[in-house]
């Protein structure tokens, strides 16, 4: 078979993250078979599972939560009751260690008068399982990502995650959760069902505490006719506006306001776990609105939480969400604005398929224009730095310099803007401000590299033949060798796809 050297390039970086550097090959072994390589991923059993010693699941973090909750009200709570005390919090590492006796000069004493005030005494409180969780989880996603063959499964992952997005900055659970919430939810489904990935997110308790549906109340329910809060839209809003239909897709204000009702009830149990395991998914009967409710012209009827979910069924089956996802998945992976020949296979075969995530994938990846297509796309902020950290070859063993260079560059891990997730277009991220901002990490990045990395090595192995004579003489002809990594990490073969 004769060898591809762009088809590698297009392989690599609009399916996944880039080449990997030391002695993967990957440039070389994606040009004998761009597209086979990249469906490669497809065939391995469970390639999107993330299943790690230490990764708890959902339910066992949210005990963990409520009951680092609890401790720290306790220790507040005591603090306030004890003149002088101030509850201070700590990473774990500082409150093992001992005080240092202060440093003293010369012949220099301190008196302290008999009648002089104490000052205030710290109280560490207990070490933040919270924040302890999300670097966990955020590091296990990044280390997966940089050791990827290709990456198109990650880029799936990824993509889904944003599509179905909660943001981190929510609240201690939202926190919590979100790893969790893409490991249970997400992951299981990439390659599978659209209205089983539909159905996972809907019902899992970050995505319920980020769009406040615990807080929705039946107005005739039990709990609405003793008074307590009432119907809350955010969820039911965003499943149709986001989630399936989209804009335009159809609904109306009284559908949204009907499939709120649908799934009032639909909440997780709290820490005294009175209805279900905390941190798990419950359905609360006497929240749920009682008796049948139309949603798109078709009567619901009140089955419980199974009302829902027949809602949701149907919603996930619709022609304006294969219309809505077909276009959205095209113009992640090919461009701004997708072939319509191309978006029209997509949402046939979303169609066909009853909502296939392998099969949209699969055709996607067998069409032409997906190959043929400049690569145009920016990399958004996460898919830089990934392939920085796949090139170097370097697998992360702290998230903090992404965390750093994520906040720097406008995409913050799991911490969207808004329910409708980062933007994924051009006019987004290729803006002057962000692209110099890129060029001072590419330049922070190049000072740490070893003086034995040779740029024009490193070109290879980012493109190979399929770089281009551009870029090898701007490479060639910068003044330093850490000025031609910077142009390195800043050429359209890496910042492209």
């Amino acid at each position: 078979m004769a060898r591809d050297p762009q088809g590698a390039l297009i392989a690599l970086n609009r399916f996944g993250f880039g080449a990997r550097g030391g002695a993967s090959g990957d440039i070389v072994n994606a040009a004998s078979d761009p597209r086979g390589f990249v469906k490669a991923e497809l065939a391995r059993p469970q390639a999107a599972l993330l299943e790690l010693p230490g990764l708890q699941s959902t339910t066992e973090l949210g005990q963990a939560m409520f009951a680092y909750q609890l401790e720290v009200k306790t220790a507040r709570e005591a603090a306030l009751k004890t003149p002088g005390l101030v509850p201070v919090e700590a990473p774990p590492a500082a409150m093992d260690k001992k005080p240092e006796a202060p440093a003293m000069t010369g012949n220099t004493t301190m008196t302290v008068q008999p009648d002089a005030p104490k000052p205030p005494q710290a109280v560490a409180l207990p070490p933040n399982v919270v924040q302890k969780t999300y670097r966990a989880e955020a590091l296990a996603r990044i280390q997966r990502a940089t050791i990827a063959e290709g990456g198109f499964v990650e880029r799936l992952v990824v993509f889904w995650s944003n599509h179905f997005c909660i943001s981190a900055s929510k609240g201690d659970p939202a926190r919590m959760w979100a790893g969790s919430f893409e490991r249970e939810a997400i992951r299981p489904y990439v390659l599978g069902k659209f209205a089983d990935m539909l159905k996972a997110v809907e019902q899992h308790p970050a995505m319920l505490f980020f769009l406040d549906n615990q807080q929705s109340i039946g107005p005739n329910s039990k709990a609405g006719e003793r008074g307590k809060r009432g119907l809350n839209e955010n969820l039911a809003r965003e499943i149709m506006e986001l989630h399936t239909l989209g804009v335009g897709g159809g609904y109306t204000q009284a559908d949204v306001t009907s499939l709120a009702r649908i799934i009032t009830g639909w909440t997780f149990a709290g820490r005294e776990g009175k209805i279900g395991m905390p941190g798990s998914f419950a359905f609360n009967a006497n929240a749920h609105e009682p008796g049948p409710q139309q949603l798109l012209g078709k009567t619901y009827d009140d089955t419980g939480v199974t009302q829902g979910e027949a809602a949701l069924a149907d919603l996930a089956r619709h022609p304006s969400t294969a219309k809505f996802i077909a276009r959205k998945f095209a113009q992640h992976f090919v461009a701004d604005a997708p072939p319509p020949a191309l978006l029209a296979r997509l949402e046939s075969v979303f169609k066909k398929t009853d909502g296939d995530l392998k099969a949209l994938a699969l055709v996607l990846l067998d069409s032409n224009e997906a190959w043929q297509m400049p690569m145009a796309k920016l990399r958004t902020p996460y898919e830089y730095l990934i392939s920085t950290g796949r090139l170097l070859a370097r697998i992360p063993e702290d998230p903090g310099r992404y965390f750093a260079g994520l906040q720097t560059l406008g995409q913050p891990l799991w911490t969207p803007p808004g329910p409708n997730g980062f933007p994924d277009g051009n006019a987004a991220w290729a803006v002057p401000e962000g692209m110099k901002l890129r060029l001072d990490l590419a330049a922070q990045v190049s000072t740490r590299l070893p003086d034995s990395i040779d740029p024009r090595e490193m070109l290879d192995v980012v493109a190979g033949e399929a770089a281009s004579s551009e870029t090898r003489q701007t490479i060639a002809r910068a003044e330093t060798r850490q000025q031609a990594l910077t142009l390195l990490l800043m050429s359209p073969e890496f910042q492209r796809r």
